[in-house]
């Protein structure tokens, strides 16, 4: 004889099931993001061998969803083009040096063209900012891959890569300057006491500026005006203290 299925067994049964399929899983997190990675890595505006119109108006059409707007593609192409030239290689060595099949891609990228990928952008950075690859990667993966920078911000990497951008713009700025290196232990001391005084002071100061501009953006309470009983209550005090 077969064992009868009670009620009671199949709503547990139930209620386990659903359990389970509300239950987020970290697997489905890490695979989303893998997804998307893979996704973003053949995210392509321009195609090799096709001829692209050097009207932005025209060119707008070929950007697809979930690509920055032009106006972004362009700034960071211009972005591109001057850490190529500071660091003066010329495009067909910079497409050799990032094992880029087809150089003239890059081409595409400086004019606002094309939408390089995720995996582009970091060999680019090991060759044009081997010093200070977090700003140049986050700069030009905001434009070309914004899919991939909102999943950086659902995660809270954003923030950290953002203070990192920041810290390594105040190590460019003692990187630039020559003199800064020959200083000696008690010269850069001194230095660096005069700068975190006028941190602070900066600090201060914006801290300052935010509330007055909190300030002039909060609307003013209007005081309430007299009406006319209390005018009239008022006017026989006046001629009161006029006949005194």
């Amino acid at each position: 004889m077969k064992p009868k299925d009670t009620g009671s067994g199949r709503q547990a049964t139930a209620r386990t099931a659903s359990r389970a399929a509300r239950k987020p899983s970290a697997l489905d997190t890490v695979g989303g993001l893998t997804k998307s990675l893979r996704s973003l890595a053949g995210q392509v505006v321009g195609m090799a061998g096709v001829a692209v119109d050097t009207s932005l108006a025209a060119a707008t059409g070929l950007f697809p969803q979930g690509v920055a707007s032009t106006k972004a593609l362009v700034k960071a192409g211009t972005f591109l083009r001057d850490m190529r030239v500071a660091a003066g290689i010329p495009l067909d060595d910079l497409g050799k040096a990032i094992d880029l099949k087809d150089p003239s891609l890059l081409d595409l990228a400086e004019n606002g063209k094309m939408a390089l990928p995720f995996e582009v952008i970091l060999r680019l950075a090991s060759v044009l900012a081997r010093n200070d690859p977090v700003p140049f990667v986050m700069n030009l993966t905001k434009a070309y891959s914004p899919g991939l920078w909102k999943v950086l911000e659902s995660l809270g990497i954003d923030r950290i890569l953002e203070h990192a951008g920041r810290e390594h713009e105040f190590i460019s700025i003692y990187r630039a300057r020559d003199e800064a290196r020959k200083l000696t232990d008690e010269e850069f001391s001194r230095v660096r006491k005069f700068v975190e005084t006028a941190f602070d002071m900066a600090l201060e100061f914006n801290r300052e500026a935010k509330a007055a501009a909190e300030r002039k953006a909060t609307p003013r309470a209007s005081t309430p005006r007299a009406g006319p009983r209390a005018a009239a209550r008022r006017a026989p005090r006046a001629s009161a203290s006029e006949e005194e």
